[in-house]
């Protein structure tokens, strides 16, 4: 009986030893992770799971449009040879056969891009440059109804224009608030690449605030990854509310299509200038009446700043706001209208879309010390507006200067393109295909310094010496082509 006992007091503690053996080795192998992975992988985090976008896409591609420009270009016959003058080539070959060759032909130019409609009544939001100079204009919608569509009115510096069709109770994207966008959000392109009708690309917020990009005189662009192609401009960019963040605009592209590398034109922007063009057909921008220039590190120690930031004013003109205000050159602008000032495009985009009249308060930094000045704001000045980058072209469009598109020479692109920064003149910024001014050799960068031995200083010049001709007048250009004075003749 004692033995059994024994044996069963044995056999317990044997147990014991071996549940706190096993009991020992899970722990000890849990450490070294010698477990299966379903046992010892961490939880799922909360919101891991991939987004998904469908209920945003189904809301939006309904108010994303595609819309398809025709534009009529001429074309001249080929340059005068004097065989058209000779009595016997013209009486053999009959004055039918030259005429043929001498009367300009025209071609159509068909070109595809997309559209917003961002109110019910029929306007939509594109891009300037989907429907600059196009003699007709489509509309496609998401259901297949087909419309012609009026240009209300295009603002060239934001690269934006708003056109409408004659349409009622439309589906709409509503605003959302592009300055609330962070970098790292999810977003949405939605338009019709390649015309390739209501495409959906996803991606994030590479950046905010991209400027001196050069595709616009206005600046202010979203970065993002999410695939943009020709095709896209004038599409939707939203976030995953479905809510209209940007217009999509342009891509950054060595080979014409997408790397990675896409911009869009913010919504409080667009919101701005698409109300002032459906207001009056035009853009009214604000006006401080200040040249600025960006705080370098060396000069953020000049001026006693921790950091390379603000607006440092150079040069206050006479009788403009910042006069009226007391802003100093030397000043350096911090803040405008309680929106901090980073660089010199942040405040001149403010101060555009800020309304005329509106007084607000410029938090600046002067001789080391904060202070704050009250400003109201008038309307931009038109030789100031011209001046920042409009285009024109000639006054009278039937003469040796048609199709040749100009802007001003400013400091800025006369550095550029390495020219003295002094220097006046226009510089080309389009030449029109088949025109007599590409026939005769002229191109984009080309600066006209005179016209006819006349000074040409600025668009204002050109445009009253190109009205003064008549379509028999030749043409005598003195040009700088990258730093080289040349002279060309241009024949009607």
């Amino acid at each position: 009986m004692s033995l059994d006992r024994r044996s069963f007091k044995v056999g317990i503690i044997a147990g014991v030893f071996l549940v706190a053996g096993i009991i020992g080795g899970i722990v000890f192998s849990s450490r070294l992770d010698w477990l299966p992975s379903a046992i010892s992988a961490p939880a799922p985090v909360a919101g891991a799971t991939p987004p998904n976008f469908v209920p945003v896409v189904k809301a939006v591609m309904p108010a994303v449009v595609n819309i398809s420009t025709t534009r009529l270009v001429k074309q001249g016959g080929p340059a005068h040879s004097p065989l058209m003058d000779d009595p016997f080539f013209r009486q053999f070959f009959g004055d039918e056969f030259f005429r043929r060759f001498q009367i300009p032909r025209e071609r159509r130019e068909n070109s595809l891009g997309s559209g917003v409609i961002v109110d019910s009544s029929g306007y939509i939001v594109t891009n300037n440059h989907v429907v600059a100079k196009a003699d007709e204009i489509k509309v496609l919608l998401n259901d297949k109804r087909e419309f012609t569509g009026k240009v209300v009115g295009t603002d060239p510096k934001s690269d934006l224009a708003v056109i409408k069709i004659n349409a009622k109770d439309l589906p709409t994207v509503p605003w959302g608030d592009s300055d609330k966008l962070e970098v790292g959000e999810y977003v949405l392109a939605i338009g019709n690449p390649f015309g390739l009708n209501q495409t959906v690309t996803q991606g994030i917020v590479s950046a905010v605030g991209r400027a001196n990009v050069g595709i616009a005189d206005y600046e202010d662009f979203i970065q993002t990854d999410a695939a943009i192609n020709p095709g896209n401009s004038g599409g939707a960019l939203v976030n995953t509310r479905g809510h209209l963040v940007g217009i999509n605009t342009a891509i950054f592209s060595r080979s014409g299509g997408y790397m990675g590398i896409g911009f869009a034109v913010p919504s409080n922007m667009t919101r701005t200038v698409m109300d002032s063009l459906i207001k009056g057909g035009k853009v009214v921008r604000g006006w401080l009446g200040v040249s600025i220039q960006d705080v370098t590190a060396d000069l953020a120690k000049q001026f006693g700043l921790k950091e390379s930031r603000g607006a440092l004013v150079g040069e206050v003109i006479a009788d403009s706001p910042a006069a009226a205000a007391g802003i100093q050159s030397g000043d350096i602008i911090t803040a405008f209208n309680g929106k901090a000032v980073e660089n010199t495009s942040i405040l001149r985009n403010t101060v555009a879309q800020t309304l005329v009249g509106k007084t607000v308060k410029v938090d600046l930094l002067r001789n080391k010390k904060t202070m704050s000045l009250d400003v109201k704001i008038t309307e931009q000045p038109k030789e100031v507006a011209q001046a920042d980058g409009e285009t024109v072209q000639g006054e009278n469009t039937n003469t040796a200067l048609a199709g040749v598109e100009v802007r001003n020479l400013t400091p800025d692109i006369a550095r550029q393109l390495g020219l003295s920064p002094g220097m006046s003149g226009v510089i080309i910024a389009g030449v029109e295909p088949g025109s007599a001014a590409e026939a005769a050799g002229l191109q984009e960068g080309d600066v006209i310094m005179e016209i006819n031995r006349q000074p040409v200083r600025n668009t204002g010049d050109f445009k009253r010496l190109s009205g003064k001709l008549s379509k028999k007048n030749s043409l005598l250009l003195l040009i700088n082509r990258q730093g080289r004075k040349l002279f060309i003749a241009i024949q009607p």
